[in-house]
Order: C-alpha cells, then sequence, then structure tokens
C-alpha cells in the first residue's frame, strides 16, 4: 500500500500558499483494510474514507466511466490495481493532477502519514508524482486540462472560472477555453442544477479577483446558459469592476451577491429564486434594489423621513444587515474610497438606537397610553434624536 498527497494541496505547497485541506490517495489499498484500521466511509459514488484522528478525506485510487449526461453520470471503479496515474488522469487540470508521496506508520493500530515538509525538495527526493506537467504549467501560470475527459463533467466549467479568480495571474490554455466552449455547445453545461452553480459561484465570488470568474464564464460562452442576461456589454465591465472592489475593500458573501445582481433584479428577478439564495443574501439583494437610490441621497433628508428609511430598512432590528446594505452602495460608486454616505447614515442609526425605549414604554403605559400610540412615541423620540445629532454634526463643520 503507499499514501499519497494529492490535488489542490500538492498545489498550493508548491505555490508556496498555506494549505488548508489536505486530500489523500491510497494505492494498493482495500475497503475492509481501512475500515480494519478505523477509517469511517463516507459518501455512496465511491469508496472515501474519514481519517479516524484528523478526519481528513482519505479516498481509494480509482477510475471512472461517462454513463450519462451531467456530473452525477458517472460510475467508479476502485480496486488495489488501480495505479495512481489512473487515478490523477481524471482530474480537472494538470496543476491538480500532481501527488506526493507520504511516508506512513501503523503506531497503536492507527495509520499516520506524514511529509517531507519542504516541497522544493519534493522532486529531487523522487516524491513527487507529475505525469501531466502540472509543475511545467504552474510555472507558466496556466490552467489547462488533463484530458479529454474534462469535457465529461460540465461542473469543472465553473471550477476553472473559480480557479481564474484565485489566480489572477493564470491564463486558460486556448485548447481547454475551446473545450469549454464545445461543453456548451453541446449542451453538457444545461445539466448543471442550481445548487451547484451557487455553490461554485459563492466560491469564486469569495476571490480575490472574482471579475476573472465572469471573465472566464463569458469567453467560454457558459455566462448566458449560467446568469442568462448578464452579457450586458459595457454594464458587464462595470460589474467586475464592482465585484473587485468588494473583494478589495474584503466585502462579506452577501455583500459581494448583492453588488452582482442589483442591475439584473431590475428586470430579472427570477434570479433570486432560481440560484435559491440564502436568505440573508436574498434579504439584502432585495433592499439594496428598493433602497439604493434613497440611501444615495439621503443627505436631502430631513431627520423623520431619515427615520422612515431606517425602517424601511430594517435597520433597527438588523443593523449588521443595515452595514452590509451600506457597504454594498460603497461599491457600488466604483471608487473604493471613503463613503460619507455609510458614516452619516450609521450616525443616524446610532441616535435612533439610543433612546431609552423602555422608559418611553414604561411611562406611556402609565399614562394610561397603549397600542400604536407607544410605537409612535417611541418613532418621535427617534426622530428628535436624530434631528439633535443632524444639528451637532452641521455645528461641527463650521467650528
Amino acid at each position: 500500500m503507499q499514501i499519497y498527497l494529492v490535488g489542490g494541496a500538492v498545489r498550493d505547497a508548491l505555490l508556496g500558499l498555506a494549505v488548508k485541506d489536505r486530500d489523500w490517495v491510497m494505492v494498493g489499498a482495500t475497503p475492509e483494510a481501512l475500515v480494519k484500521h478505523g477509517f469511517m466511509p463516507v459518501g455512496k459514488d465511491f469508496p472515501v474514507f474519514l481519517h479516524p484522528l484528523t478526519h481528513e478525506e482519505y479516498a481509494l485510487a480509482r477510475t471512472e466511466r461517462k454513463t450519462a449526461p451531467g456530473y452525477h453520470g458517472f460510475t467508479f471503479h476502485a480496486a488495489p490495481e488501480v495505479t495512481l496515474e489512473q487515478d490523477l488522469s481524471r482530474r480537472d487540470l494538470t496543476i491538480n493532477a500532481m501527488a506526493v508521496l507520504a511516508d506512513y506508520s501503523h503506531a497503536a493500530g492507527v495509520i499516520t502519514a506524514t511529509l517531507v515538509p519542504d516541497p522544493k525538495t519534493w522532486q529531487a527526493q523522487g516524491l513527487l508524482v507529475d505525469p501531466f506537467d502540472g509543475q511545467r504549467d504552474i510555472a507558466n501560470k496556466v490552467l489547462r486540462h488533463v484530458s479529454a475527459a474534462f469535457s465529461e463533467d460540465p461542473v469543472r466549467v465553473l471550477r476553472v472560472a473559480r480557479l481564474a479568480a484565485r489566480f489572477a495571474d493564470f491564463s486558460v490554455a486556448p485548447e481547454t477555453m475551446a473545450l469549454m466552449r464545445a461543453m456548451v455547445q453541446s449542451g453538457e453545461v444545461d445539466h448543471l442544477v442550481a445548487e451547484r452553480v451557487w455553490q461554485e459561484l459563492t466560491k469564486g465570488l469569495m476571490q480575490a479577483t472574482p471579475s476573472r470568474m465572469f471573465e472566464v464564464l463569458r469567453d467560454g460562452g457558459a455566462l448566458e446558459r449560467l446568469l442568462p442576461g448578464m452579457q450586458l456589454g459595457s454594464d458587464f465591465n462595470s460589474i467586475l469592476r464592482v465585484l473587485d472592489i468588494c473583494a478589495h475593500l474584503q466585502a462579506p458573501l452577501p455583500v459581494r451577491l448583492a453588488c452582482l445582481l442589483q442591475k439584473e433584479l431590475e428586470s430579472a428577478p427570477h434570479y433570486l429564486t432560481r440560484l435559491r439564495l440564502p436568505t440573508d443574501c436574498r434579504e439584502l439583494v432585495q433592499v439594496l434594489a428598493r433602497e439604493r437610490r434613497n440611501i444615495e441621497h439621503s443627505g436631502e433628508l430631513d431627520a423623520a423621513q431619515l427615520v422612515q428609511l431606517l425602517e424601511r430598512c430594517d435597520a433597527l432590528r438588523k443593523p449588521q444587515r443595515f452595514a452590509q446594505l451600506l457597504q454594498a452602495c460603497e461599491c457600488l460608486t466604483q471608487t473604493g474610497s471613503s463613503y460619507p454616505v455609510a458614516r452619516r447614515l450609521l450616525a443616524v442609526l446610532s441616535a435612533a438606537q439610543n433612546i431609552p425605549t423602555h422608559s418611553i414604554a414604561a411611562a406611556a403605559i402609565e399614562a394610561g397610553t397603549s397600542g400604536e400610540k407607544i410605537g409612535e412615541l417611541i418613532r418621535l423620540a427617534r426622530v428628535e434624536a436624530v434631528k439633535t445629532a443632524q444639528e451637532f454634526a452641521a455645528s461641527r463643520c463650521f467650528v
């Protein structure tokens, strides 16, 4: 039996990046032997096991065969005679099709894999397995498919685009881009379900240069299939700039998604249901589309109108979402610099939050007031607090 570290962990180590998740492949092993050593089987489609102590994934070397359209249409074969190169040949990109031989022990009945810690020595020591020249493509900064089998899994189109967003200085090999276009034209990409599109889309949006993901999807012809209506000419380039500003400001996912869909929502509200967005993302997209113009012109509003704006945005109950709403507006200005509107409205929110609601309600009840009238008294107190804050801010401008 041999154990290898494989995939993205090898790629990132060779690039000098921090390795977050490690995946292992075992050659010459059987499911029975792994269970005997305490590994826990997971998944139904192919034999993957969790290590009893580290809970990292260990998979048996396997081959696969396409049996139906879509990314579920595969049968897998795992057996001791399957070689490492056969396993690597089914992977998507050359930079993900490398492996490093690990040493291992059976201390206390538990298999423990260890690696030579310095990736720079792996090749010299004969530990690095690179049958498809992944190192060359790392050096040349190229995303290149391993084989024609790439076209059998439509998820790989999204993965290439996502990796392009992470490694913005990498280009997609012309032959790989041609293969992606062929997958779109054949209808293979149409078999992707909304959940899988959402999963890969969100990962790409959270990368350092999310614009690259959409550029690659557009150039590969997949964008219009996955997100109909996103081919927007000059507006499309504007959206890409906004997304990179989001990344520069380290905006959370709801903000980035709201900025992506803000223009589309006006003419294509079906995005919210077709992508099956989480509640926090869906709500932020909706309130941004409804209130962005009011926020941009909030400097023209009086205290009562500002309190109404806070209420419409549910800012008093959800201040964190209100802060995200303001950050989305900031990104959409495309300046990436200081955004005075946010500072002003957060100060307004703070003033409205600081009124003693419990004392006002208690005094009202004692005076015989009830129901909606108590709410109106609280609202009036908020308006006065905001008015006072506005007057104080105005006075400071003239100091």
